[in-house]
């Protein structure tokens, strides 16, 4: 260790925050109203709350899974309709009108991204430990998965090199 004055050590550089990725959940209608807004895309999860959004970071990549078309829709969507990184700032309050004000994250969504169903990617996940109970982790709105896992989504929606 490097001293600027004697008995006063340098302080070590802080170590590189790692790149953390995600699986957020909405209806197909609501995640590409984020991946579509102008200038900035946005995301929200659990029903706007804050806490889910507070644990991404800058750089973080998100992948949208819908479960169906629209919310609480009964068509089996299934797919995965976007992916992105979480842009600079924290989350906010957005007033979508009629006393309802969610919380929302900004995220550069990759335009080129293509939607894809969900199952043929099953039995290469990480996370996926029980391949009848495979859709519990969606249940929780918001769920950190591997870079491995994080891959074979991009690698499907065909932006495996936007990942980089």
């Amino acid at each position: 260790m490097q001293t600027v004055l004697p008995g006063f050590p340098l302080a070590p550089a802080p170590p590189a925050v790692a790149t953390r990725h995600w699986i957020a959940v909405a209806s197909a209608e609501h995640a590409r109203r984020g991946r579509e807004a102008q200038p900035l895309g946005f995301m929200q999860v659990c029903h706007g709350r804050r806490a889910p959004l507070a644990r991404l970071r800058p750089g973080d990549s998100v992948a949208y899974y819908a479960p169906a078309t629209r919310m609480a829709g009964h068509d089996r969507l299934q797919s995965f309709v976007s992916l992105g990184r979480v842009a600079a700032g924290e989350p906010y309050a957005f007033d979508m009108g009629g006393g309802f004000v969610p919380f929302r994250r900004d995220v550069h969504y990759a335009s080129a991204a293509r939607e894809v169903p969900i199952a043929p990617l099953l039995d290469r996940f990480e996370f996926v430990e029980d391949r009848q109970r495979w859709g519990a982790r969606f249940r929780f709105g918001l769920f950190e998965v591997s870079a491995h896992d994080m891959g074979l989504i991009a690698q499907a929606m065909g932006v495996a090199a936007w990942l980089d």
